[in-house]
This record gives C-alpha cells, structure tokens and sequence, in this order.
C-alpha cells in the first residue's frame, strides 16, 4: 500500500456552480456553511474567478469583492483561490499591464491566497504580467497549462510547457483540462513525465462531461500528482467535477493520505 499524500482543491463555490448552474450561487447560499468548510482540511477552496465577477454583476446584483471579502472572513484558516484569464483577468478582452497589476494587487489584498494563471491558447506572453503582479504582492502564482487533444498537442508539447512556466516563476502548475477529454493513460504518461522534469507541486483538473474523470484523477494520482479539483457531491458530476466524498473514499481506500476531519 501507498502511503502518499494527496491534497483536495474544492471547486463547489467556483467551478462547480458554475459549470451546473450558470454560477448563479448568491452568497446568501454560501455563507452558512462557509466556517464548516474551513474547518475540512481542504488544500484550498475555489471561489472566485471565472464567470463569478461577470454573473454577480448581471445577474445577482452582488457586489463581487464584497463577495470575497465576506467568504474571507467565514473562512480564515484555508486558501482561497480564484481563475485569472491572464491579460483578460476576468474579463473578455486583453488589458494593459497596469490594470492587470492593479486587480491582482486588489485581489489578494481583499483576501485571495492562490491565483491561477490560464492562457486559452497556452500563449504564455499573456500571463508574464499577471505571474509578476502576483508575485511582487506575495501570491501564489499557479500556471496553467490548457489541456487539449491535436497532432501539435503532445505529451511532450505539455512537459516542455510546463518546463517553460517553471522557469518563468510558477509556484505550482495545473493541468486544466475543461471538457473532461484526459484520458486515464494520458493523464499517467503527462503527470510522470512533468514531475520528473520538474520540481512543483503538481494540480490536476477535469471535469466529469465524459464520464472518465473518476479514473482519470486515479492514474494522475498514481503518477504523482499532489493536488486533484473535486466538488462536494450536490453540485459534483455532469459538466462538474467528480464528487469529492468519493474520491476521498478511493484514495484512503487505496492507501493515500488525504487531509480530512
């Protein structure tokens, strides 16, 4: 039996709304059970980013860093982390550098532990600016390489960028794959051949759109990975994550430590 740590990043307040429910979780829904979740053991929680900014505006008519500032102060002992589209931040348009900086800046200073950085097209140009600001304002600065399937994106296209975001600065670097389209065997090949290039904790993200996640985030973890994205099962499944109670159950059962109450 193994006897390896694995970390649980959960995605219910972030991803996992919004892939189920257009992220149209108001924080009223959140906040009573904000201090239980701080008291999991989860590596960090997913709550902010994406289209959280974009659906508070239009649709909740919620003040987004109100938002953040109230779940930092439901929850003081765990990570807080959010998705920046790199120059878009969370927008749909690039920004120059200085908005960049300054949102990043705001960003952490209302309460945000761990930035994930992605470029859609791996462009890593767009990034440099939001890793410096998160860095310079004492982030941890997560790069994210964009998972998907073509003659050009190979397994070792994927390591050689992962090599190439180390040496930039990463703190840690994510496999994301959005349309649950890793496969298990794929995913083992990529995460042992990224961890034996390089010397980061390691994340991987999927979703359960294809109905392999579950076994995809079991190779990933036999490979080496540190840290899997799940969702607490209501809002876990379909263009979700897999559950995090049943990934928890299968890791102890397989002999990982997992950091729970």
């Amino acid at each position: 039996m193994v006897n390896r740590k694995v970390e649980i990043t959960e995605t219910v307040l972030r991803d996992g709304q919004q892939s189920l429910i257009a992220t149209r979780m108001p924080i009223a829904d959140m906040l009573p059970i904000l201090k239980t979740m701080d008291q999991v053991g989860y590596h960090a929680l997913e709550v902010w980013g994406g289209a959280t900014f974009d659906a508070c505006i239009r649709y909740l008519n919620e003040d987004p860093w109100e938002r953040l500032r109230q779940i930092r102060k439901q929850v003081p002992h765990t990570k807080l982390q959010m998705l920046l589209r790199g120059q878009n931040i969370l927008g749909y348009k690039n920004y120059a550098d200085d908005v960049v900086e300054s949102f990043i800046e705001r960003s952490l200073a209302n309460g945000i532990d761990i930035i994930r950085l992605f470029d859609a097209l791996n462009d890593t140009r767009n990034l440099e600016t939001a890793l410096k600001a998160t860095k310079k304002y004492g982030g941890h600065a997560q790069m994210t390489i964009a998972y998907t399937t073509s003659a050009f994106h190979t397994v070792p296209y994927y390591v050689e960028l992962a090599v190439k975001m180390a040496n930039m600065g990463a703190d840690s670097i994510c496999i994301k794959d959005m349309a649950g389209i890793l496969t298990p065997q794929t995913a083992f090949d990529l995460v042992a051949k990224i961890k034996a290039a390089i010397d980061l904790p390691l994340e991987v993200h999927t979703h359960a759109t294809s109905g392999i996640a579950e076994m995809t985030y079991l190779k990933a973890v036999e490979a080496g990975a540190d840290i899997i994205d799940t969702a607490i099962s209501p809002f876990a499944g379909g263009t979700s994550q897999p559950a995090t109670e049943s990934m928890l159950i299968s890791l102890q059962n397989l002999g990982y430590e997992v950091k729970w109450i």
